[in-house]
Parts: C-alpha cells; sequence; structure tokens
C-alpha cells in the first residue's frame, strides 16, 4: 500500500467529520439528542459511535490494550461530543504521520488484518454513517454537502 494515499484518505475521514460537525452546529440540543430507529439513534450516538470506533481500532494498531466503547450518555451536549472526536482525530493523524511504508503493511499484534487496510476501513465506515448524519440534518434543516472524495480532492489545493 501507498503510505501517501492512506494519509490523504485519513486527512479525508477528518475533513469530511469535521464538515459534519460544523453542520451540527446548526442543531439544537434537542435535535441533536433526538432518536432515531435507524442506525445508532441520534446524531448524537452516530457520531460517538465514530470517534469510539475510530478510538478503539487505534489502541489496537498501536499494540495498546482495548479502550473499549464510548458510552453515549457521557457526551450530553454536541460541544463535549465534539471535543472527544476532535482529540481521537488528532491522535489519529499523528499516529498516521509517524507510520512508515514497512509497518503500513504489517499487522499489528491481535490485529486480523494490516494496519493499511483497517485504516481504510475506518475511512469506510466514517463514510456510511456520515451519509446517514447528513440526511438527519437535512430533515432538520441544517446545511449539508457533497461528501465525494474525488470532490473533496479537488477541492484541497
Amino acid at each position: 500500500m501507498k503510505l501517501e494515499l492512506i494519509k490523504t484518505f485519513i486527512e479525508y475521514h477528518v475533513s469530511m467529520s469535521r464538515l459534519v460537525w460544523d453542520s451540527i452546529g446548526h442543531l439544537t440540543e434537542e435535535q441533536f439528542l433526538a432518536d432515531d430507529a435507524y442506525s445508532r439513534g441520534s446524531i448524537r450516538n452516530l457520531m460517538i459511535h465514530l470517534a469510539s470506533t475510530d478510538r478503539r481500532w487505534l489502541a489496537g494498531l498501536k499494540n495498546e490494550a482495548d479502550l473499549g466503547h464510548l458510552r453515549f450518555g457521557d457526551y450530553p451536549t454536541r460541544e463535549i461530543a465534539r471535543q472527544v472526536f476532535e482529540n481521537v482525530a488528532k491522535e489519529m493523524t499523528e499516529y498516521v504521520s509517524t507510520l512508515s511504508e514497512d509497518e503500513l503493511g504489517q499487522k499489528a499484534n491481535d490485529m486480523p488484518w494490516a494496519r493499511g487496510e483497517i485504516l481504510l476501513h475506518l475511512v469506510n465506515h466514517g463514510t456510511d454513517h456520515r451519509s446517514t448524519v447528513l440526511q438527519r440534518l437535512h430533515e432538520f434543516g441544517a446545511p449539508t454537502f457533497d461528501q465525494d472524495f474525488i470532490l473533496w480532492l479537488g477541492g484541497r489545493g
């Protein structure tokens, strides 16, 4: 795998998630916490699930102990929930910046796939759940956007 491509995809993942958080800022706290029967429930739950998943896989990639799932109720406001995202995003960006091409192709301890494959999974997982959040944001009248990778890539420069 090409390390620069993985770094670009992680940059995309973090960038798109930040844009979703910016749109979430247009919601009321009630809308942020409103339950939905699909997937994880509320927008808060989906966004905490994303941060939690990234955090857990990242710990495994670093050969650290599993941190367990974040509990949705521990993040009652948009501000508190966004902060956990920002902390995980910073940690992920820093981790990817330290990887070598060789490490990218290797499995971490107790991991069934190579680091690069897991990082691509996190990007794909994020795209899936951000799509659900974007639909809900649209329903609430918050601004939304297209999260196509190729469009993001074209707008980077």
